[in-house]
């Protein structure tokens, strides 16, 4: 085997030998159709710069409101930590925990952990600690919900908009800036990270030697390929990572139970928040409590038919969606089925996509409660469903990442599904988007098991 680095499928455990691609080129798999990576032109320096202007607009977006509302001469003004501080004052602290925390200190932490790691990279060296804050930046990637934190702004400005008079303020375009850079930066995976630092000799290129009795398979949190021992009962052993030092597993170990318990959790919290209400409204012609269905009635019946709609798809359409997909996978694994397995990944990739959009109308109830705190005229507060809700996003969300999608592909014989080719096809074949593709290597292997889980 030649000093070519290796890269292993996420979602089908295939291996292949990872050469440069030229501008627009992208690499899938050929046995699942997944983007296994892509040409990108920016060094580690203009990332560098990438990340330090989105500090910039973060500050600006919290240092400023992100709306105004008056009501009979008074104006109420709104940040996204007023909008935290007032929930958690008005007694819903799950809720005020979950939204400061994706909305603010964990957005924060991901841009301050790329800085860390890019400012050394950017001279060719390797930052202190890298293989921890890589690490750590593959946990708090799916976290950072900033754009939903947009859309909810958008959704809480139109129904406040029949109410009284509402502006946007400079803080709704720092927000609208920030998600389009946090989008340019969602790109830089901590895979990413570790081929940046491969190509400036910060880190070592380790290509694995397969002895005897052992299979080839790829770190979850850094990529790095490596032979693992082949034993039969024994796929959910642990080791460490030879580049990381993150603890590696040949197959997830009781993924089927855990991602049951998670998904009958958020199935169970399904239910009341849906039937109690996700926000109360004190006024003085009366009090009022509004379910997520209600909200949609509301806003349909108001004349805003689109936002009715984004809001029923994100938190009816969306979760349920979320929940019957990962019913359908986890069956499908124990019927140790092997049909449709490329609709059954694209399946699982569409529940990581959308799993955070849920949190939507959580962001709204809190984004009204801070514009209309008005004392003995008006006043806007969460209720019992946002905190329910929230937790049915939080749980779906790790459900999918208890799942093992490469259990999809071990009851299938190497060639199911797989293209008559052993090069991958286009970019634009497999994944949605205008790039043509970089046929990949025929796979050096498939990171199989006999040990197939029931």
């Amino acid at each position: 085997m030649d000093r070519e680095p290796l890269i292993a499928c996420e979602h089908c455990a295939s291996v292949y030998r990872r050469h440069a691609l030229q501008r627009d080129e992208a690499a899938t798999c050929s046995r699942c159709g997944t983007l296994l990576w892509r040409y990108t032109r920016l060094t580690p320096s203009e990332w560098l710069a990438l990340v330090m202007a989105a500090l910039v607009v973060f500050v600006v977006a919290n240092a400023y409101p992100v709306a105004s509302l008056s009501v009979q001469g008074v104006e109420q003004r709104a940040t996204l930590l007023d909008a935290v501080l007032i929930t958690w004052q008005q007694g819903h602290q799950a809720v005020a925990i979950m939204t400061g925390l994706a909305g603010f200190a964990l957005p924060l932490l991901q841009m301050a952990t790329l800085l860390w790691v890019l400012a050394p990279l950017a001279q060719g060296r390797r930052a202190r600690g890298m293989s921890l804050a890589i690490r750590l930046l593959g946990w708090l990637r799916p976290w950072s919900m900033v754009p939903v934190f947009l859309l909810g702004v958008l959704v809480s400005v139109v129904k406040l908009a029949g109410m009284a008079a509402v502006q946007p303020e400079i803080g709704l375009a720092g927000f609208a800036l920030l998600t389009v850079l946090l989008t340019m930066l969602g790109r830089l995976s901590p895979h990413a990270l570790w081929r940046y630092a491969e190509a400036c000799g910060a880190a070592p290129v380790h290509v694995p030697k397969l002895g005897q009795g052992e299979v080839l398979a790829g770190c979850h949190v850094c990529g790095q390929v490596q032979a693992l021992p082949d034993l039969p009962g024994h796929a959910g052993d642990a080791h460490s990572c030879v580049r990381c030092d993150a603890t590696v597993h040949l197959r997830k170990p009781d993924h089927l139970a855990r991602t049951w318990a998670l998904l009958i959790a958020a199935s169970i919290l399904y239910i009341p928040a849906n039937l109690l209400p996700v926000m109360n409204i004190s006024s003085l012609l009366g009090d009022s409590e509004h379910t997520i269905l209600g909200g949609v009635v509301e806003l349909w019946d108001g004349g805003s038919w689109d936002i009715a709609l984004i809001v029923f798809v994100a938190s009816v359409v969306v979760p349920l969606t979320k929940l019957l997909a990962l019913v359908v996978l986890l069956v499908s694994v124990q019927r140790r089925s092997a049909r449709n397995l490329r609709a059954r990944t694209r399946m699982y990739e569409l529940v990581e996509f959308i799993g955070q959009w849920s949190m939507l109308d959580v962001f709204v109830v809190i984004v009204l409660a801070a514009l209309a705190d008005f004392q003995g005229l008006m006043q806007i507060s969460a209720g019992t469903g946002a905190a329910a809700f929230g937790l049915v996003v939080i749980l779906t969300m790790l459900a999918a990442m208890s799942f093992d999608p490469r259990r999809v592909w071990d009851h299938a014989a190497p060639g199911d599904d797989e293209e008559p080719s052993a090069s991958a096809h286009s970019h634009e074949h497999f994944q949605a988007g205008p790039l043509p593709g970089k046929p990949a290597t025929a796979p050096v292997g498939y990171g199989s098991h006999p040990d197939r889980e029931s």
